[in-house]
């Protein structure tokens, strides 16, 4: 992305992104990384990391620390108040991509 504003249009779709995918199965960074990747996404885990510190802090997402095979992971779960927002944007995403394609 070469300026700032495409880079937070381009931030704001990874954010409903994670929150699709956070609402069928809790999440962890580097298995959204490779899901973001699948799509076409190309972004460091400078750009992930905050954005799911930004859609916690947010209250959007929650997370847990689990440990796996000696190495820590967290987990990111949906919250009630990212389901409802999540139903808002696909709203509008439904009708912004009728408009625009």
């Amino acid at each position: 992305m070469n300026t700032p504003l495409k880079r937070k249009i381009f931030n704001a779709f990874i954010g409903v992104h994670i929150l699709h995918h956070a609402q069928i199965e809790p999440i962890y960074g580097s298995w959204m990384m490779d899901e973001l990747k699948r799509h076409g996404y190309e972004i460091s885990y400078g750009t992930l990391y905050p954005l799911l510190h930004s859609l916690q802090n947010d209250g959007l997402l929650k997370s847990n620390e689990i440990i796996i095979e000696g190495r820590r992971r967290i987990l990111y779960h949906i919250t009630a108040l990212g389901e409802q927002t999540l139903i808002e944007l696909k709203h509008f995403i439904k009708e912004l991509t009728f408009e625009v394609l």
